[in-house]
């Protein structure tokens, strides 16, 4: 039986999924109340083709391109003035995790008084936005790894503490996302496996975060299982719309399931990537073996059932750690940090940092500095054993 990819989502949001969906981005506008949209892009996406195509559909449009890999504070300020000075009332946020984190907070700040980092996602800080002054997004995602376009947060730079600080409020959440596999087509094979596996480390470390959350568990399984299946193909085939159809849904599958948290990847690969500026996704795939090293003991019942729903052969750890590592080498993903340009220079600074980020607090074992640090200098150097 013939399938299109062709569906209508409310789950967690509303999501119009498709090749050729973007020709539908005024409707989405216009059903949002949009009518001076301020499209929020990357920098490497500024002049291609789809986004000026983009323009072309939406009259009052303007364009902000100013957003780096790693989006900044000094990003997000500039896109304000953009915003402001031009009198837009809601953003297209179109492109990778970096445009859709970015765009986000940009129509987040749109309407508020307090400095953007009085809204970290800490405690109830959340409550101190007016939501009166969120201005509508609508997220239209290129690459199928952050999932950011379906997330209630962004993960923004403060370049004055060098640390990258997660800006919350439920309010945040795109009103529309437009989930074209189209526009991935083109992504080349690197950034493919790289947001590809940030997707399945989303998955995996919501799926073994401790508590409470069938419906995220059963969002991540599927996930892993999609990604497993797809990813390879995506990569080896860029024009593969069924492939690239069904990442884009698992990335948004391991966003939604990490609202159950997320673990030490996560807070090993924040600072990485703020000290040195590394690809977030890309960094993720890197850490994950050495992190399923040190958990091993409190995870080994969930890798059984990941295993099964990958269909391995023979379900437990060290099955999945086998198939991880294989997985990686097929995507052309490095072994170690340091072959992403990552030293042990401020090692311990990147444990302490990693020991208060949010995403430590969903390791499946408490994980403090020190046990950090250690993982993290495994990871530069490859030494699995030493991650354990």
């Amino acid at each position: 039986m013939m399938t299109s990819w062709h569906a209508n989502w409310n789950y967690p949001t509303r999501i119009w999924a498709g090749p050729g969906r973007i020709a539908e981005l005024p409707k989405a506008c216009t059903e949002l109340g949009i009518r001076r949209p301020l499209l929020v892009t990357d920098i490497g996406l500024l002049r291609h083709p789809m986004i000026s195509a983009a323009l072309k559909t939406l009259p009052g449009a303007a364009l902000f391109g100013e957003v780096k890999g790693n989006p900044t504070g000094a990003n997000v300020e500039a896109g304000l003035a953009a915003y402001r000075s031009a009198g837009h009332d809601g953003v297209v946020a179109f492109g990778g995790g970096s445009a859709l984190d970015a765009g986000k907070v940009i129509a987040f700040m749109s309407g508020q008084r307090r400095p953007m980092w009085d809204f970290e996602d800490i405690g109830d800080w959340w409550t101190r936005a007016d939501p009166a002054g969120i201005a509508p997004v609508v997220a239209v995602p290129t690459t199928a790894g952050t999932g950011s376009e379906v997330g209630r947060a962004s993960v923004i730079l403060n370049e004055a503490t060098h640390q990258k600080k997660i800006i919350f409020h439920p309010r945040m959440m795109p009103g529309i996302v437009i989930s074209d596999p189209g526009l991935t087509t083109g992504l080349p094979a690197h950034v493919t496996a790289a947001t590809g596996l940030d997707a399945f480390v989303h998955c995996f470390e919501a799926y073994c975060a401790p508590g409470f959350h069938p419906l995220a568990d059963g969002l991540a399984l599927e996930g892993m299982r999609l990604i497993a299946r797809y990813l390879l193909l995506a990569y080896a085939r860029g024009d593969d719309l069924e492939a690239r159809a069904n990442m884009l849904a698992a990335a948004s599958m391991g966003a939604a399931a990490f609202q159950k948290g997320l673990g030490a990847v996560h807070a090993i690969a924040h600072p990485v990537g703020s000290w040195f500026d590394t690809h977030h996704g890309l960094t993720n795939a890197v850490i994950l073996p050495y992190v399923m090293r040190h958990n091993r003991a409190a995870i080994a019942d969930k890798t059984v059932i990941i295993a099964r729903q990958l269909g391995l052969a023979a379900p437990g750890f060290d099955s999945l750690f086998d198939w991880v590592l294989e997985f990686r080498r097929a995507l052309g993903i490095p072994h170690t940090l340091a072959q992403i340009g990552v030293s042990l220079d401020n090692a311990a600074v990147i444990g302490a940092e990693a020991a208060a980020d949010p995403s430590a607090g969903g390791n499946p074992i408490p994980v403090e500095a020190v046990a950090l640090e250690r993982i993290f200098r495994a990871a530069v150097t490859g030494d699995l054993d030493a991650a354990a």
